[in-house]
């Protein structure tokens, strides 16, 4: 269960890339035939392969998600360096090849890990192979550097929709909510590991500091803990064997 937690800068199991486009293609943004860059195939309707875990999915949705905030830059991306179109991609794989190169300019053009025991899926392999060529994986930084300059961006970040960007903002700052998983562990239970880690209970949300938490006035198999703990609360074991369940 760990192991999915920390691959992301390593790249992802062919399943997860399988799934996100899965997911892109029924959520991206479709333009008209004077304006689209990209062509993308007809949802075929065939399902998903089978997550891993809740950890997995999540990842999934969130490569997908990350796509489509970018979809307008990434598309311009593969025009720009004539990595689109490719004969040797059908339309059906628009999808996965907007995912990946997503997942490719986030880990910096550097290669991606096959993991122990993967099962690897040939699209994915063609995919990602195609992109991390030499000659093609140089012209897609290139031309990222090129969409930067154009658009004055310090950043990827700067092309998200200012709509999207304060939806974001807002977010991030929201409190995290757990639910207890009562199969597994009681309230005391949890009460006591947190104390072990040196996390203090406080009465409610105002008064959080960062190693901090509350227990929800009305459920009380619900915690409560502050934005700041986002990346490092799914690293303790209550997290990842799933006794405590993020809401």
């Amino acid at each position: 269960k760990r192991a999915v937690t920390q691959i992301g800068k390593n790249g992802y199991p062919d399943s997860i890339y399988i799934n996100a486009a899965k997911i892109f293609q029924g959520i991206h943004i479709k333009k008209s035939k004077d304006r689209f860059l990209v062509q993308y195939g007809e949802n075929s309707g065939s399902p998903m392969m089978a997550f891993k875990d809740e950890h997995s999915r999540r990842v999934s949705y969130q490569l997908a998600f990350n796509a489509l905030k970018y979809q307008g830059l990434l598309e311009e991306i593969l025009v720009d360096s004539k990595a689109y179109p490719c004969y040797s991609i059908p339309d059906k794989l628009s999808s996965l090849l907007v995912v990946m190169l997503y997942d490719l300019q986030d880990r910096k053009f550097q290669k991606r890990k096959i993991f122990a025991e993967e099962e690897l899926v040939a699209e994915v392999q063609e995919i990602g192979h195609y992109l991390y060529r030499y000659i093609c994986k140089t012209k897609l930084a290139a031309a990222l550097a090129r969409c930067r300059i154009k658009y004055d961006a310090l950043s990827i970040e700067c092309f998200v929709p200012e709509t999207v960007s304060k939806q974001e903002q807002r977010a991030s700052a929201l409190p995290l909510w757990f639910w207890i998983n009562t199969f597994k562990i009681s309230l005391e239970d949890v009460i006591r590991y947190l104390e072990m880690k040196e996390f203090t209970k406080v009465e409610s949300v105002s008064d959080f500091d960062h190693y901090t938490y509350a227990v929800d006035q009305h459920c009380h198999d619900v915690l409560v803990f502050p934005s700041s703990l986002r990346e490092e609360l799914p690293n303790l074991d209550l997290f990842a064997d799933c006794k405590l369940l993020l809401q």
